[in-house]
This record gives C-alpha cells, structure tokens and sequence, in this order.
C-alpha cells in the first residue's frame, strides 16, 4: 500500500510541475497555480506515507520487544 501512495505522490509532483511549466510557456497563471498545487500534494502524499512506515516500524519494533 505505501509503494502505491509514493508512486501516486511522485506522479502527482511529476503532473503538477509539467502543468506549472505549461502555464508559465502560456503565461496562464491559472494552470501554473493549478501546478503548483498538484506538485505540492504529490509532495505532501508522499511525506505522509513515509510517516506512516516510519510508525509502522516503530510499532512493530516495539511489539518485538515486548515480546522478549
């Protein structure tokens, strides 16, 4: 599952910055926000999911312990 949501963040961040790059040639500043802001979910989906392993791995490391 975290695999998918890094890879759905990374196409996110790669669609947001050709969306960016598209307004910025076109000068349409609507579409240049529109990239920004899809490049900045990607980002942010990304950053949960590493959150999210890294307290998946906490957690089963503490389960480890208590189990000895």
């Amino acid at each position: 599952m975290s695999l998918d949501n890094k890879i759905d963040g990374t196409k996110d961040q790669v669609t947001g910055k050709g969306k960016e790059l598209e307004g910025k040639a076109t000068n349409d500043k609507g579409r240049e926000l529109q990239g920004k802001t899809e490049g900045l979910v990607g980002k942010a989906k990304k950053k949960l999911s590493d959150a999210k392993e890294d307290a998946k791995d906490k957690i089963d490391e503490l389960k480890e312990q208590n189990d000895n």
